[in-house]
């Protein structure tokens, strides 16, 4: 094979006219050339081609370099117009056209992306909790409020309702009910909030706490339930979340990290990042001590009313038959400790000749039992 072909050093404008032919062992391209100082060698597999060049008729090659810090290409160029030639190169190096860069570029690249990530790392579980925890303490309990119920609102459309309305039960003598056992728990207790507790009328089994005083029973847990006081322990670990605004930092945590992926994985919209926020709270697991500062506070909100601390133990109980330390709504209680150890704490935290007064009479049980069967 041999053709002839212009060469450039890419030092100097000079233009030298050559020859090209293959090397007798069919390796190399071997350049020559009245004005070349000396005779060149590329190795066949050094040989790449340049993609920009405008004449498809003619191809025009450089050799890559193997050399740490330095450009991947020789800037030297041979111009091949020679037909023959040209489709030899194109039908016998179908890595011609390969791209190559420097030597180490991967692993600077793998560095720097090590760095990206342990910043983004940083910021989530480091830099966001502890500003969630700060705003969380500065945010004006008005606006709390205003959050937690569109918050809420997300939520219901979750678990199948349009609005929180559509979702929400109202029999007057569930309702009743209903708060006669908040009323029960809160009496002379001073939470900061007002608070809003409401059922939902949906077969999963859970509760769950929102921002500013929001707290939501799902029908799913009344009905699994065997007594009001087990309704009773829950709301008051619910409570005890309000009172400690574990979901408001959640939420401002849970809202930072949809900013900051929204900012490197594309635009979070309003509505997309308020349906994030509510799964997250409807599936919130807090941390090991929040819940089991949420059971303590629910243990001792249970004895000042005259209740069990040991109903929620039974409900913890319940949990597990139902499907052990699971994910899912029910991780909602079944987070860190474990509930072997939950369960032993609130009965450990029942009085030995505590009264038995239960959170409702057998009337108000029905009642709250039936919440659901008139939604207005």
């Amino acid at each position: 094979m041999r053709g002839k072909a212009r060469f450039y050093d890419g030092l100097t404008a000079i233009r030298h006219e050559v020859e090209v032919r293959l090397s007798e062992d069919s390796t190399a391209l071997l350049i020559s050339g009245a004005t070349l100082p000396a005779p060149l060698r590329w190795p066949l597999p050094d040989l790449r081609a340049l993609r920009d060049h405008g004449d498809p008729a003619q191809v025009v090659v450089t050799r890559h370099l193997e050399v740490e810090d330095s450009a991947p290409r020789d800037p030297a160029r041979l111009l091949i117009d020679d037909p023959e030639m040209a489709e030899w190169l194109r039908r016998t190096r179908p890595r011609l056209w390969r791209r190559d860069v420097k030597q180490g570029t991967g692993r600077r690249i793998a560095i720097r992306a090590g760095i990206a990530v342990g910043a983004v790392l940083l910021m989530l579980f480091v830099i966001l909790p502890s500003m969630a925890d700060t705003l969380a303490r500065l945010l004006p309990v008005e606006r709390e409020v205003a959050f937690g119920r569109s918050v809420t609102a997300q939520m219901a459309r979750f678990l199948g309702g349009e609005t929180a309305e559509q979702i929400t039960c109202t029999s007057p003598d569930g309702n009743e009910a209903l708060q006669r056992m908040v009323d029960r728990l809160t009496d002379g207790a001073d939470l900061g909030y007002d608070l809003n507790v409401v059922v939902f009328d949906n077969e999963m089994v859970n509760a769950f706490a929102a921002p500013g005083g929001q707290v939501v029973i799902v029908r799913g847990l009344i009905d699994k339930a065997d007594s009001p006081d087990m309704v009773a322990a829950v709301l008051a670990h619910e409570i005890g979340h309000v009172v400690h605004r574990d979901p408001t930092r959640g939420a401002l945590r849970a809202a930072g990290s949809v900013g900051l992926l929204g900012l490197m994985f594309g635009d979070f919209t309003g509505g997309a990042a308020m349906a994030f926020l509510a799964d997250r709270l409807l599936n919130a697991q807090y941390s090991q001590e929040a819940e089991s500062q949420a059971d303590r506070f629910a243990h001792a909100m249970l004895r000042d009313a005259d209740l069990p601390p040991g109903a929620l133990a039974d409900m913890f109980e319940r949990f597990r038959a139902m499907g052990g330390d699971i994910s899912g709504p029910l991780a909602h209680f079944m987070s860190h400790p474990r509930l072997g150890t939950r369960i032993d704490a609130a009965r450990a935290a029942t009085p030995v000749d505590q009264p038995a007064r239960p959170a409702l009479d057998a009337a108000g049980w029905a009642a709250l039992r039936g919440i659901c069967r008139d939604k207005g």
